[in-house]
């Protein structure tokens, strides 16, 4: 880290998570196979000149034999990097791969970054304009004002591809959503509503101008910059865009034009706006603080002087959140898919009323349960829709493209939109969001979560960060002084002590001693444990200790197993909290590799399970994976497929699907089946056709633990997937072991995944 910068945990642990690895954000990956010549002859020479021909005879043929239909350039000069200045092209990069992974994660549109190391307009322009063959859309990024608005333009009227400033633009089309439902929750029509905007820069320039298309008269808004008023006939600190918007009027300070208005729209500073102001606007009046990351006024300011108020900020933590990436992904995501020519103002105002309508629709239970701290209904503190709400990705593209079909800008119009809309449901793998549900839903409730191997820099790391995403309390089992003394090598001297939210327990002398021994010793003394074992183990064992904590209602959950295998942190744990004799508990891993999820099981606990067992891991795995966001398509694996080969060993599994058939489910399934022609729906329909499941199968129940474990692992190491688990289903308390080589996100994920558990 670089001398004199005073970074926060958070800042040190993104720097961690950049540098981890392979460094950065994004790769490129190969969607067509290249393991033999053939494959590569096909690829590249002497196969590739096929499509080169066709695409020189016929250029909309791109799109056909290149991924140009799906790729997005992010391009910046970094002149205007976040909230932090002229970081220059360099130093602007890891936002604009973070801008592109966005663009994959919430709309699967392919994008990669392109920082232009130059401050010159022409130079720029230049060198954008003769990228255009490369990529279906640009998306401009992080250019300070007002050259983004000369770039832009320019690049408009050069290219035959969308061009879109997303600081301009995004803001913009978020903002108008909520300002159409703002107004029609005070009654307001705009044409009867008065408009003071603060800051003259890019989003309040395309905040202006996307208004007055969604119906804002000119005369009803006021421009304001740092020198005040943009009235007509002023000549300090002009240019033309912001002359464009000046108007007749004798105000000349941003608190007489705020007298009486009903709207206020800041984009300008921290402080801006006074409570004097907001107590002279007009009735129910509308003010939406959009400076980051401190708006000109917070909404407990608003709040102390107007109870009438609809407030909205930039930030997360307040409701009515204008954020980008509720526009952008989408808006590209619809552009594309009818081959635009550009995002004109008809695909704006489409994309604001989209938005704004989706506000005012009811909300699905999935999405009201991801921010269960929040009352999600059409009013006054829910006037933007949240940026996991699943619907975005059909409604906004869907709304879009129409518009640049009825615009006259689209070269390949959509025919079916019914079918258009279930394509756009399929492009998401659910996982994530599920992901992010439990954050959400844990950030309401939040959890006592002990970390029992808490003297581990990995669980010190991810205690502070469970701490500091507001998940709940960490505690962690420990020496006082060792912990204290690894926090300090780590920098997080200040993190730990009365009142940091975070705890560490000495087992050795906790004064809960006596009660866990007693606890422990009630459930071991038939089993052959005297006292004095469970004392020793009580003592010396964190795993017992931590699992005492949660079995006695001291600690909502526990997380280890950074330092012991899955066998043996399960026959602590499980020593003090058994299994319930109903239920059955097993270990399910759940993968997520190229947009697509499979859930395996069991890949922890039973060695050689019996056919019922493989039933009832079944019903629980599906039932997992419903909560996740699957429609479960389970498949019992096995070598053979239907019978074929019908040997002793993969009767079982065919049995377990007989138990199954017995029983009133609710998921598809169905077995024996090998693991090609359950992943396979084309191979399954053309061999198997009486086959029950509808398509690929999502969740895999393994004939036994080394065949789970073993595909599992594999997976893990060679698919380049994400990993979640395996998560521990079953026991009575909320309890997760992770694998001994987990990493501190996936520590963090874990624990946030026994803190949801813990609300059962």
């Amino acid at each position: 880290m670089a001398e004199g910068r005073n970074y926060s945990t958070l800042d040190q642990e993104s720097l961690r998570m950049h540098a981890a690895g392979r460094p950065g954000k994004i790769e490129v990956v190969p969607t067509k196979p290249l393991t033999t010549q053939y494959h590569l002859s096909l690829a590249y020479s002497p196969g590739v000149a096929a499509p080169c021909l066709e695409i020189f005879d016929d250029p909309s043929k791109a799109y056909d034999y290149t991924a140009k239909g799906n790729l997005v350039a992010v391009i910046s000069n970094g002149t205007a990097v976040l909230g932090l200045g002229d970081l220059g092209a360099l130093g602007s990069k890891p936002v604009m791969e973070g801008k592109a992974v966005l663009f994959k994660r919430f709309a699967d549109v392919d994008s990669i970054d392109l920082e232009v190391d130059t401050r010159d307009v022409d130079e720029f322009v230049n060198c954008v304009r003769f990228l255009g063959p490369t990529f279906g859309g640009i998306n401009l990024e992080d250019i300070k004002a007002p050259e983004c608005f000369i770039i832009e333009e320019r690049l408009r009227e050069l290219m035959d591809i969308p061009v879109f400033h997303d600081d301009q633009h995004g803001t913009a089309i978020i903002a108008g959503a909520g300002l159409v439902n703002a107004l029609h929750l005070t009654g307001r029509d705009w044409t009867n509503t008065r408009v003071v905007i603060n800051g003259a820069g890019a989003s309040a320039i395309a905040c202006i101008d996307l208004f007055k298309g969604l119906g804002l008269p000119s005369r009803n808004v006021i421009l304001c910059d740092s020198k005040g008023v943009i009235y007509e006939g002023r000549t300090e600190g002009m240019n033309q865009w912001k002359s464009a918007h000046a108007v007749d009027t004798p105000f000349r300070t941003l608190a007489e034009a705020m007298k009486g208005a009903d709207v206020f729209v800041g984009l300008s500073v921290k402080g801006a706006v006074t409570q004097e102001m907001v107590r002279s606007m007009a009735a129910k009046p509308i003010i939406f603080a959009l400076a980051n990351p401190d708006p000109e006024i917070t909404p407990e300011d608003v709040q102390a002087v107007r109870d009438d108020a609809i407030m909205a900020t930039g930030r997360s933590d307040y409701p009515n959140q204008v954020n980008n990436v509720l526009g952008f992904p989408f808006i590209f995501r619809g552009a594309l898919d009818v081959r635009a020519s550009k995002i004109n103002d008809a695909m704006k105002v489409a994309a604001a009323e989209a938005l704004a309508k989706l506000a005012r629709s009811e909300v699905p239970d999935e999405v009201a349960a991801s921010y269960s701290g929040r009352h999600l209904q059409f009013g006054p503190d829910y006037v933007i829709p949240v940026p996991f709400d699943p619907r975005l990705i059909v409604e906004i593209p869907t709304a879009v493209a129409k518009a640049a079909m009825e615009s006259g800008v689209a070269s390949k119009p959509i025919e079916d939109f019914a079918a258009y809309r279930a394509q756009l449901a399929q492009r998401l793998d659910p996982t994530a969001g599920a992901l992010q549900r439990i954050y959400d839903e844990v950030k309401a409730k939040p959890k006592r979560v002990v970390f029992a191997e808490g003297e581990e820099e990995r669980a010190i790391r991810a205690a502070v960060n469970f701490r500091n995403a507001g998940l709940g309390t960490p505690v962690l089992i420990g020496r006082e002084d060792t912990v204290k003394a690894a926090m300090a090598r780590m920098g997080l001297g200040d993190e730990a002590g009365e009142g940091s939210g975070l705890e560490i327990h000495n087992a050795r002398l906790s004064q809960d001693n006596r009660r866990y021994v007693e606890l422990l010793y009630s459930r071991l003394q038939r089993r052959g444990s005297l006292q004095r074992d469970c004392q020793r183990m009580v003592n010396q064992d964190r795993n017992v200790f931590a699992a005492c904590m949660v079995a006695a209602g001291d600690a909502d959950a526990m997380v280890t197993g950074l330092t012991r295998s899955f066998a043996v942190s399960y026959r602590d744990v499980t020593q003090v909290i058994e299994p319930d004799p109903d239920s059955i508990v097993f270990g399910l891993t759940t993968i997520v590799s190229r947009g697509q999820t499979v859930l395996i099981a069991d890949t922890t606990v039973h060695e050689q399970p019996l056919p019922e067992e493989l039933a009832e891991i079944a019903v629980a795995a599906a039932a997992q994976a419903r909560r996740m966001g699957h429609e479960p398509r389970l498949a019992f694996l096995s070598y053979s497929n239907f019978g074929n080969p019908d040997r002793p060993s993969a009767r079982r599994v065919r049995d377990a699907v007989a138990v199954l058939d017995q029983r009133p489910v609710d998921f598809e399934y169905d077995g024996d089946l090998s693991a090609d022609v359950a992943l396979d729906p084309e191979l399954m329909k053309r061999l198997y056709p009486f086959c029950r499941l509808s398509g690929p199968a999502n969740v895999l129940i393994m004939p036994a633990l080394h065949s789970a474990n073993i595909a599992a692992k594999l997976l893990q190491k060679l698919g380049g997937g994400t990993v979640i688990g395996p998560m521990l289903i079953g026991l009575p308390k909320s309890v997760q072991i992770v694998q001994m080589g987990t990493t501190v996100s996936e520590l963090v994920n874990m624990a946030a995944v026994a803190a949801h558990d813990a609300m059962r």
